[in-house]
């Protein structure tokens, strides 16, 4: 038979002493598992991403063209490219891009006319004037070419710019939307995914005001392959901007000018093909090859890429690959 024996206290100091410490233990173990749960959620839950700042070497201007006043990113040295964003975003999509390439290219990163900090005129958002506005910045900054790259609106400004200053073009890269009267366009715009391309109105303005953000999540949740790649952060940070005083009313003036832009486009396609070599991106589970197609009916030079387990929200769905091709593109001499 075992022989135990418990340590019995001599007397109330040493039974409040070992109290102490047993107490002193207690705290040590608890804090202990605290800090190990807390490391463990942190590996388990993702941290939300956020839109990313451009980097801190970049400088912002706002630049006066006919009839606007567009807010422009610039930074960086070297052979310049300009991004050009679409709806549902501004230029701050770009900043990932922007923090790869500004090393050796200068970055030029503006919002479109009437779309984040830009100028909300009540004209000019047709794309052939709005390529006169990118026309105007460049002017400004003093670059003669650039290469774009651009993504939904954002390609049709380009078509438009390439088509106006095609010497002022060195490459062009497009991702994941249509043009405007060019192809099956009268096809794609009966799709029922794009009813929003015809909505627009005072009494649709009346009802998007103050749900700017559930008009957005709309764009967000179904164009996209997995609605949770676009985060919390990003969605508020859009909706913020996409709220303010005059900037839905612009948003819908550039879906409004799609008419006139197509018959713009079809005038520029009779003088001809673009020439410069042209990059186009679409999403597997979107435009995908179609992307490609739809780009060689104005273009003579097109390479075609499709970015696998992506919606149409490329930089947010895929920033690690579709920054890659980019930049692979841009490299090629």
């Amino acid at each position: 038979m075992m022989n135990l024996r418990f340590r019995t206290p001599s007397s109330v100091a040493d039974t409040a002493g070992l109290a102490s410490n047993a107490a002193a233990r207690f705290a040590t173990r608890t804090v202990r598992v605290l800090l190990a749960t807390l490391c463990m959620l942190a590996v388990s839950r993702p941290a939300l991403a956020r839109v990313q700042p451009f980097p801190s070497g970049f400088q912002i201007e706002a630049i006066k063209t006919d009839g606007a006043t567009i807010h422009v990113r610039v930074g960086g040295k070297g052979q310049a490219v300009v991004m050009l964003h679409g709806f549902g975003d501004t230029g701050d999509m770009w900043a990932p891009l922007a923090a790869k390439l500004a090393h050796d290219h200068l970055v030029v990163v503006p919002d479109l006319r009437g779309m984040g900090l830009s100028s909300h005129p009540e004209g000019g958002y047709d794309k052939k004037t709005q390529a006169g506005d990118i026309a105007q910045v460049l002017d400004k900054l003093k670059i003669a070419k650039a290469a774009l790259v651009t993504h939904d609106i954002g390609n049709m400004v380009g078509y438009a710019f390439a088509a106006r200053y095609p010497d002022r073009v060195t490459r062009f890269v497009a991702m994941d939307a249509p043009l405007p009267g060019i192809g099956p366009w009268d096809e794609i715009i009966r799709s029922p995914v794009l009813w929003h391309f015809s909505f627009r109105g005072p009494d649709v303005e009346r009802l998007v005001k103050g749900r700017e953000r559930i008009y957005l999540d709309r764009f967000w949740n179904e164009l996209s392959a997995n609605p949770k790649s676009i985060d919390e952060a990003t969605r508020r940070h859009y909706a913020r901007l996409y709220a303010r005083p005059g900037a839905m009313h612009s948003a819908f003036n550039q879906f409004a000018a799609f008419p006139q832009d197509a018959i713009d486009n079809n005038a520029f396609l009779a003088k001809g093909k673009l020439t410069m070599p042209v990059l186009a991106i679409g999403a597997d589970k979107s435009f995908g090859p179609a992307m490609a197609s739809d780009l060689r009916f104005v273009a003579t030079d097109v390479t075609e890429l499709v970015i696998a387990n992506s919606g149409h929200w490329l930089m947010e769905e895929q920033p690690a690959a579709t920054v890659a091709a980019i930049r692979a593109f841009l490299d090629k001499r």
